[in-house]
């Protein structure tokens, strides 16, 4: 690993330790210790939401003109700014402000982010960098949230504002960063700079709709993080409490569960993944799921003990967890793979932008995991076994080289090879 990719890796890890500090505590903070109410604590969300939904159409654009470098180091600045207004506001007009230019700064660094890592990796490393960001974001999520637990205290309102001052100083300390990160004059993905600045503009949407593999594969990509990420706060939490009675401390052993699995089985799972295809192993994925949620309808089913419906609970996101870990090294890498020339901020743009509407879009399994238990199990039962069927169809639209990079190391490996038998092959000349 390069000292640019140190840097670029250490940066993302300490960003997300900030995030830590505010992400299980945002509800409790607007509709409690400001005591504006559940309303206002959901209009925060959403505002996070859009600010995301608004910005990330335009970074693309940007970041192929522009490069990632000042695209995280604004969007950076911009979180900070949020993030301390957020913890300063005691308004519902102040905290949605906030909290939109917080959205709109987080979700621009992803792009941004994964595009210093493509440039900066080659087809053989960028599996396993993509991997150890994925690890160092868990790590730093949990650390975070852990250490802003002990600090937290709902009848002190400044406890909060530190809580948001820690975030917003870690946003700053990752624009700090990447200022000291020195780019390849050349990126080691193949035309991963546009040589015409047009190529990054409004053509560059029409050709990436027109684009079958990429489209299929931003199908796939909001069905996942529908099913999976948008589901673990929102509807598979309140299937957990109204259907299988899970209290709240059992629902944190298991997110608890979830981050230590991806944190345990990550580079384990990336021995496993990484010389196969990739459409297997995310349709692996789905099947994955699928006994995930039967395990979490067994829960709510109301045969056994509490103590085994907890068990299951949890073990449904340890097994989520499995899922995230393998599907880490494979889509955002992917997603470079498919990249035209010039294109690559723009691919990784919208894979952040159908996310964010998967996540956006989460709640809507609220009603139905609440009121209508078995049928939320069975329809994600269905959406999981969905993701395994979309998996492989996209396998059949992609090259054998983009659905599984290690047979491009076995072809350089065997031309390598094969020029010093030739040589040795050919008659000595006096």
């Amino acid at each position: 690993m390069g000292a640019a990719m140190r840097r670029i890796q250490a940066g993302n890890a300490l960003t997300a330790f900030g995030i830590g500090f505010t992400v299980p505590f945002l509800y409790i903070y607007v509709a409690q210790v400001r005591d504006l109410g559940s309303m206002a604590a959901t209009s925060a969300f959403v505002a996070f939401a859009l600010g995301a939904l608004v910005a990330l159409p335009l970074t693309g654009r940007v970041i192929d003109r522009r490069g990632p470098v000042p695209v995280v180091i604004g969007a950076a600045v911009v979180a900070s700014a949020g993030a301390l207004a957020l913890g300063l506001s005691t308004g519902v007009v102040p905290i949605l402000l906030s909290a939109l230019a917080l959205g709109a700064g987080q979700a621009v660094m992803q792009p941004a982010l994964a595009t210093m890592i493509v440039w900066c990796s080659t087809p053989s490393t960028r599996t396993r960098a993509f991997a150890l960001q994925f690890f160092m974001q868990n790590l730093g999520l949990g650390i975070g949230g852990l250490i802003g637990g002990q600090i937290v205290d709902e009848s002190r309102p400044g406890s909060f504002t530190l809580l948001f001052s820690i975030e917003a100083v870690m946003f700053l300390v990752l624009a700090g960063v990447i200022l000291t990160v020195r780019m390849p004059h050349v990126p080691s993905i193949r035309d991963a700079v546009p040589r015409d600045p047009s190529q990054a503009g409004g053509g560059a949407w029409k050709r990436l709709l027109g684009h079958k593999a990429m489209v299929k594969l931003l199908v796939l990509g909001f069905v996942i993080f529908f099913a999976c990420y948008g589901q673990f706060e929102s509807g598979l939490a309140a299937f957990g409490t109204e259907a299988a009675g899970i209290s709240p401390s059992t629902l944190g052993f298991a997110l608890a569960a979830n981050t230590g699995a991806i944190v345990l089985a990550q580079f384990v799972v990336l021995r496993l993944v990484e010389k196969r295809r990739r459409s297997r192993v995310i349709a692996l994925v789905g099947l994955i799921w699928t006994v995930a949620w039967v395990i979490a309808g067994f829960s709510g089913l109301g045969h056994g003990s509490a103590v085994m419906a907890a068990a299951a609970f949890i073990t449904t996101y340890a097994l989520f967890g499995i899922g995230e870990a393998m599907l880490s090294p494979t889509l955002a890498p992917l997603v470079a793979d498919l990249a035209p020339e010039g294109s690559v901020g723009q691919y990784n743009s919208a894979f952040a932008l159908v996310k964010q509407m998967a996540l956006a879009l989460g709640p809507l399994g609220v009603p139905l995991g609440a009121g209508i238990p078995m049928l939320y199990i069975g329809v994600f039962v269905a959406v999981s076994l969905g993701i395994a069927w979309l998996a492989l169809r996209l396998g059949k639209q992609l090259s054998p080289v983009q659905d599984n990079p290690s047979l491009a190391s076995r072809i350089v490996a065997q031309g390598n090879t094969a020029a010093p038998a030739a040589q040795a092959a050919e008659p000595a000349h006096a």
